[in-house]
Order: C-alpha cells, then structure tokens, then sequence
C-alpha cells in the first residue's frame, strides 16, 4: 500500500469524524477579561479578593455539551486582597502555603446543561494539596466576534458556589473566620 492510500484515508476518517460531532471548539482563558474571585466572613463582616494569574483550556463540544470539559490552573501566589501584610500571612502555612502548594487546580470530570443556557460543571478541585469533587453551577453566555478581526470570544459568567475551607485542610483562626468561602466566577475566553 502506498503513502498516498494512507494518506488518503487518514484524511477521510479525520473529516468523517467531524461530520459525526467529534470535533470541539477550544478556548483559552482570558486572564485580562476574567475574574475569580472569593468573599469569607471576617469578625462581623466579609472581606473579599481574588486570583490575578491562571490560565485554562475550555473545550466546548457544539453537537453534545456533555462532552466538553474545562481545566484551569491558578497561581496561588497571585491571591490579592488589596493589603499586602494579609496577603503575605494569606501565602504562608497558616492558610495557602504555596511553597508546598503553589496551584490551585480544577478538571472537569461532567458538564452537564440544568435548563437552557444553565450548565453544571463537575470535577476535581485541588487546592492545599487536597482534591475534592466539586460542582458549580455557571450561565453559559454564548460566543461572539472578537475584538481582531476573525476572533471568537465565549463566556461563562455568574459563576458562584461555597466551599468549606476545613475540607481542604484549612482550618486556622477558627471563629474569627468563616468556614464557607463564596466563589465567584466570571470567565471570558478567545477561540
């Protein structure tokens, strides 16, 4: 058989399986456009912040949404609550300690639609060096043009869920903070 049958064949079994669905729609984060952002009680009050630096790969199936799947990654040292001594304790053992852990990871394992334009997005969440599945809920914005010209941006935005620090092995100044944490989610991504 020749290079050119493979060939050939390679080609046709390619476009074949993306005339059944096969093929997805790949975004990355947009890290300028997109927040993630957390709120816990402090004393008598809440204080907020929020993640400057991650990256993540959406990969969005057009014909069948459960066969997309999301994977982000976030720099835990880029936690920034606007005063820079909470900040610092925030990176220490007390709470983060990104010298031993210096992500924060999220893999899909399901995505799932809940209603129209609704999804429900479940997978791992390491962070703390503890992983646990986990599930948010997140409204699916749709896709336009970009700003460059042939771009296509997507969105995913009012994200928002609660997690318990002491499941992820932090658990330091117990009644003087909270123990649920708000996430917020906001993403925007380029095609």
């Amino acid at each position: 058989m020749s290079f050119r049958f493979f060939r050939t064949l390679s080609i046709t079994l390619g476009l074949g399986l993306s005339a059944f669905g096969f093929a997805q729609d790949v975004y990355a984060v947009d890290a300028v456009h997109s927040q993630v952002g957390f709120r816990i009680r402090h004393l008598v009050a809440k204080t907020s912040g929020r993640f400057t630096k991650f990256t993540g790969t959406i990969k969005v199936d057009t014909k069948d949404i459960t066969k997309s799947s999301v994977d982000i990654v976030i720099d835990a040292a880029s936690i920034n609550t606007d005063s820079e001594g909470r900040d610092k304790h925030l990176r220490g053992a007390d709470f983060f300690d990104i010298e031993k852990f210096p992500t924060i990871t999220f893999k899909s394992s399901e995505v799932k639609e809940s209603e129209k334009g609704k999804l429900q997005i479940t997978g791992v969440l390491t962070m703390h060096g503890v992983s646990k599945s986990i599930t948010f809920p997140i409204t699916n914005a749709g896709t336009r043009p970009g700003m460059k010209p042939g771009s296509v941006v997507a969105g995913f935005i009012d994200g928002a869920l609660k997690l318990n620090r002491n499941d992820f092995g932090i658990k330091t100044y117990p009644g003087v903070l909270g123990d649920d944490v708000e996430i917020t989610l906001d993403i925007e991504a380029g095609k």
